[in-house]
């Protein structure tokens, strides 16, 4: 049962920022009469999406503004019944895989003190770790719901969405368990026999896995075959050319920004603005063949990885490196979830053992995923 917006007043004033994650918390404007299928169901939003009368900070203190309007997505959370609690922090324009917001306390892993929840949807991930909330709003444009959740030993699902013409990102949420998953998406779970692609090498950067990640992924491979499942081990699907792909149209993306502090979302910048329109064009069109590949390299139904290539890295760790480096440690960590936001399946981060195990749809809908996900989480339970 969800607390109530008092209690969770009560618990924030009980902790620091760092350890609560909010960014923005006033218990009189919060959005939402909790009247609908999510009835009383407190989620906060990332500090991206705009919650009229909520500030607005964008992960930077020197960028905030109070919103006028409220995001759709959010809008439609309120429409159902949800009580929109505050804002979680974020990293600055949601931009890295950690989250370290500028002029602002980096929220502190509840799992693992003094260490990132990673990112970008940090505060979310923390505010759910503590169970100050049972479900926080979150987005994904490179693994920024399953990173965290993986991060925070959290249920992270990024659904199916259109990727096309260069569109990494989508919305979603973290949670303790996929059952509240289906409620906020309200789908049916789908129970069918699947052909599962096992994937232990990085895909996106030359990491070295802890061994223990490496073990928790056989014995959930064996697990999943146990009951059923046809288990098949994949190749890498495609070259360089891919992540390279994704690169590039993030750094489009960050071209127009301007009033950045940090020398990470810097250097995105600089280097999107270094774009020729022909490179722009070339790196949305290999952006948008990876879906294409990757169904003609695998004959599978969903790809099972790790979520994060070793254990969560203490704060600073990244952001004490020079941009390229700190991009690249980044990817280091996270070398599979990008994919996803390629080819726009569904995937999901679900904990097994205190380790994120990640499931992709290939050929799958967003049920046969959530219904996987359940099974795994049920028999490790």
């Amino acid at each position: 049962m969800s607390m109530s917006v008092a209690q969770l007043a009560n618990r924030l004033a009980q902790l620091s920022p760092a350890e609560h994650g909010f960014a923005w918390f006033d218990p009189e404007i919060t959005a939402g009469h909790g009247v609908g299928p999510l009835h009383g169901m407190v989620i906060p939003a990332k500090d991206l999406n705009d919650v009229a009368g909520m500030p607005t900070a964008f992960g930077n203190a020197s960028r905030r503004k109070v919103a006028t309007d409220t995001d759709p997505f959010i809008q439609n959370l309120i429409d159902r019944g949800a009580i929109i609690a505050g804002k979680t922090q974020t990293s600055e324009l949601g931009m890295t895989a950690y989250c370290e917001p500028i002029d602002m306390d980096a929220p502190s892993n509840p799992v693992l003190p003094g260490h990132t929840p990673g990112g970008s949807s940090g505060g979310a991930a923390v505010a759910v770790a503590r169970s100050l909330v049972d479900a926080a709003h979150a987005s994904d444009g490179g693994g920024s719901i399953r990173v965290p959740a993986a991060a925070c030993g959290l249920v992270g699902f990024k659904p199916a969405h259109d990727s096309s013409g260069g569109n990494p990102s989508t919305q979603g949420f973290i949670t303790r368990d996929v059952a509240t998953q289906v409620r906020l998406h309200a789908l049916q779970p789908r129970t069918r026999r699947l052909r599962i692609g096992v994937l232990a090498e990085p895909i996106h950067a030359n990491s070295l896995v802890d061994a223990p990640f490496l073990s928790i992924l056989e014995s959930t491979a064996h697990l999943l075959e146990k009951a059923g499942h046809e288990i098949v081990s994949v190749p890498l699907p495609y070259g360089a050319w891919a992540f390279d792909a994704y690169t590039e149209v993030f750094m489009m993306k960050s071209a127009g920004l301007t009033n950045l502090g940090s020398p990470i979302t810097r250097w995105l910048s600089e280097q999107g603005r270094s774009l020729s329109p022909s490179d722009r064009q070339s790196s949305v069109k290999a952006f948008d063949s990876v879906a294409e590949t990757v169904h003609g390299a695998w004959d599978i139904d969903v790809l099972l990885t790790p979520t994060l290539a070793y254990a969560p890295p203490k704060i600073g760790y990244f952001s004490s490196m020079p941009p390229e480096e700190d991009f690249l440690a980044q990817t280091k960590w996270t070398p599979w979830a990008t994919l996803f936001n390629m080819t726009g399946g569904a995937a999901i981060s679900v904990p097994v053992e205190g380790v994120g195990i990640h499931l992709g749809g290939i050929r799958v809908r967003d049920e046969d995923l959530l219904g996987l996900a359940a099974f795994v989480e049920r028999a490790v339970a």
